[in-house]
């Protein structure tokens, strides 16, 4: 066993090595482990009550020096012309240390005042303690542009790529980087307006012709800053890893555990399995097995993996590509759970009773083999009568106890009433050339559904037990809607003369009952689409509020560790709850679990709206050769700009603007969430069924521009014309009776505020 270093030789090692200073590793520099690494935290919190060290996240240092990376402010040139700064965060109790910014020919100008980030040298024998780099100044991070360069006689201009963004920048001659005309480009703000008023860029990459359609992805993974290259010492460490073996294993090999995908699946992290439980006690009972690939085993905490994963926090899809969590070495071979190959696995063996409810489980560290990958077609038509020679064997004693373990799982579903939204979900299909094929609405089958309840209720497994053995985790929260969004939602309905319960706890009962009436109306798809935008959005949390969408009390994923960050967390906290090994749960990552919920929460939305772009600019790009064509929709949504309206058939979101929606004056009503006209009283809502001419499209940005041919209530818009001389002229006023309307509601929020604040 190591011998714990004296106090005098860690600072010293902290003193020649300030970029090495957590706890890890200075234990990792004197060889340090287990038991010894408590004595390593007590002496270093010695250190830190005595003044010698100053704990800045989870790094020491001595707090009479600087850390290796600071915030100046610079103080000025001197007689001779060196520029000099101060630190701002001094906490040392001598003077504060003199330093000399050393600049580079390409570093923007510095002058007295100016605060900067820098990297900092300890230097000996000079009348400055440090010597500094510039690494950008403070307030001025360089903005990163994404756009279509395009060459001029001297320089040229970059246009934007996104949508809604009119903002073009100048190239000076010399900063396109060898870019040509016409080339998307990755650029950075260069410095103030140039001579032809426009602020100035230097290109910092080329990424090739727009045009071509697996650009697409491209320009959202740059747009939304998703790393997509995995760094040399990540691959190297993937690349090392070897199959797990049956040692600390339960040996489950011969537990015919499926994989059900769809059929350009990428990976398989979760595998199932039922028969009827033979327990007399549990008469019509199922026993249930869903294992999942064990990451936890492959990614360490600490290790350059794990660092690049949080850092990703999930995997991105698009139509064409995927960016992984993890590295395919992981991600498509050992931590897939291929077919007929032995995979590492942790699976929960849950018990349930013949009205579906789980009466009990239990967590397993295993060995698995599937003898079978198979899709969610496949699996249907077998169950639905048409086996073919993959499915044909498994069905009596694999497929069709599934089925039943369903049956009685989808009647507990409804007894729990978990919200039932059935928006349509989009489909994008590429050609080889990568161009779309169709827009195809994806289809819902009971293989689907089945998975589902599989994997929510092992997901609800892992909360139980990690709340029952006291254990830190990330929940998976979706909080309960804004009263504001659903007073919106409500105001909706009974224009549709429908209802939503009022005055009492607000279940999602009550919102099936609401989607149930619009069901078979023409409202249903409108009522659908305002009860998901009175919706909270879901995100992780190490503490437990439920999740109100799913009806459930103790939610965490657990299920797909390959491409979500927060799985690998819960697999982690089983590992050390079970105390299966030491790739468990780390002190330091429970410390910082609310800054990782944090984290891969904004990753999550970040991956979201870059899916959403992608498809996006594939629609636009699919409806390019149609300009001019007209074609029916429903309006999705209401802004003071004017109105987005979802075309029938691909789903695509265009917008009318206001400007084209006729000869009046439209008032926005941003509670109501409609547009009244001035002279006709003609109100524009939520889930109107309208019919538009596609006007413009912008495949590079993913706008669509739309002219509005029938409006609601009968009347017709501009048709393209806009409303010459309206943007100066008189506007009209709504209609009498929606003025008393309108200060009704005021009245009535006003009284409701009032109430509030006493």
């Amino acid at each position: 066993m190591a011998q714990i270093p004296s106090k005098e030789e860690v600072l010293d090692w902290i003193s020649e090595n300030p970029t090495q200073t957590s706890k890890r590793d200075i234990a990792k520099a004197f060889g340090l482990k287990g038991a010894a690494r408590i004595d390593l935290k007590r002496l270093l919190r010695e250190l830190e009550d005595e003044g010698h060290l100053e704990k800045r996240g989870r790094s020491y240092r001595d707090p009479d020096k600087l850390p290796p990376v600071a915030i100046l402010q610079v103080t000025g040139p001197d007689a001779d012309g060196d520029l000099f700064a101060r630190p701002l965060e001094w906490q040392g109790e001598g003077p504060e240390p003199r330093v000399l910014v050393i600049p580079r020919d390409s570093d923007p100008a510095l002058g007295a005042g100016n605060r900067i980030l820098a990297r900092l040298t300890e230097v000996e024998g000079e009348d400055h303690a440090y010597s500094a780099r510039l690494i950008r100044r403070i307030g001025s991070n360089p903005l990163k542009i994404l756009g279509v360069f395009r060459k001029g006689s001297e320089g040229g201009r970059i246009l934007p790529v996104d949508k809604g963004s009119d903002r073009e920048w100048t190239v000076a001659p010399g900063e396109d980087h060898g870019a040509r005309d016409g080339e998307l480009v990755e650029a950075e703000q260069a410095g103030p307006k140039g001579r032809l008023g426009l602020p100035r860029a230097r290109i910092l990459a080329r990424l090739g012709d727009p045009s071509e359609p697996r650009a697409v992805s491209l320009i959202a993974i740059h747009q939304h800053g998703i790393p997509d290259r995995f760094p040399d010492a990540v691959v190297a460490e993937a690349d090392g890893m070897t199959p797990a073996g049956l040692s600390g294993r339960e040996d489950l090999r011969d537990l015919p555990l499926i994989t059900i995908d769809p059929s350009d699946a990428r990976d398989h992290d979760d595998a199932c399995h039922a028969h009827p439980d033979e327990d007399p006690k549990n008469t019509g009972g199922h026993v249930l097995w869903v294992a999942i690939a064990d990451v936890a085993h492959y990614v360490r905490p600490g290790s350059a993996l794990d660092r690049e994963a949080r850092k990703r926090g999930n995997s991105t899809y698009f139509p064409d590509r995927v960016v992984p969590m993890l590295p395919d070495r992981l991600s498509g071979d050992l931590c897939s759970l291929h077919e007929g190959v032995p995979r590492a696995c942790i699976a929960v063996r849950m018990r349930i009773d013949a009205e579906g409810e789980k009466i009990g489980h239990s967590f397993h560290r295993g060995l698995m083999r599937s003898p079978a990958s198979l899709t969610y077609e496949e699996v249907q038509a077998a169950v639905d009568g048409e086996p073919n020679d993959r499915t044909g064997p498994l069905l009596a004693p694999v497929l069709e106890p599934l089925y039943a373990a369903y049956r009685a799982l989808k009647a507990a579903r409804e007894r729990r009433q978990p919200l039932e939204l059935d928006l349509p979900e989009r489909k994008i299909v590429l050609g080889e050339d990568g161009k779309v094929v169709s827009v195809e609405q994806k289809e819902r089958l009971d293989a689907h559904r089945l998975i589902e309840e599989f994997m929510v209720l092992a997901n609800v497994a892992a909360a139980e037990t990690l709340i029952e053995k006291r254990s830190p985790l990330l929940f998976r929260v979706h909080e309960e809607p804004d009263p504001d969004k659903l007073d919106a939602l409500r105001e909706v309905a009974e224009a549709a003369g429908l209802t939503l319960a009022k005055g009492q706890v607000l279940k999602t009962a009550h919102l099936n009952r609401l989607l149930g009436q619009a069901a078979e109306t023409e409202e249903s798809e409108l009522i659908s689409m305002a009860t998901l935008r009175s919706m909270q959005q879901a995100y992780y949390s190490p503490e437990n509020f439920g999740h109100f969408g799913l009806a459930l009390r103790n939610y965490a994923h657990f299920t797909s560790p390959i491409r979500r960050y927060s799985d690998l967390v819960v697999h982690r906290a089983l590992v050390s709850a079970h105390g299966w090994g030491k790739d468990g749960l780390s002190r330091d990552e429970i410390e910082d679990l609310e800054a990782t919920a944090k984290h891969i929460s904004d990753t999550e939305r970040r991956s979201m709206a870059a899916e959403r772009d992608t498809t996006d600019r594939y629609l636009a790009a699919y409806l390019a050769d149609r300009v001019g064509a007209e074609i029916g929709g429903r309006i999705a949504g209401i802004a003071k700009f004017g109105v987005f309206v979802k075309l029938d058939g691909t789903g695509a979101d265009g917008l009318v603007p206001i400007r084209d929606l006729g000869d009046e004056y439209f008032h926005y009503d941003r509670d109501s969430q409609t547009l009244m006209g001035s002279e006709t009283g003609i109100e524009i809502r939520m889930g109107m069924r309208v019919k538009v001419r596609i006007r413009e499209v912008a495949p590079v940005t993913g706008g669509l521009i739309l002219d509005m041919i029938d409006m609601p209530g009968g009347g017709s818009g501009s048709g393209g014309g806009g409303r010459p001389g309206r943007k100066g002229g008189p506007r009209g006023k709504p209609p009498r009776r929606k003025i008393a309307q309108a200060k009704q509601k005021a009245a009535k929020t006003a009284r409701k505020v009032k109430r509030t604040r006493r």
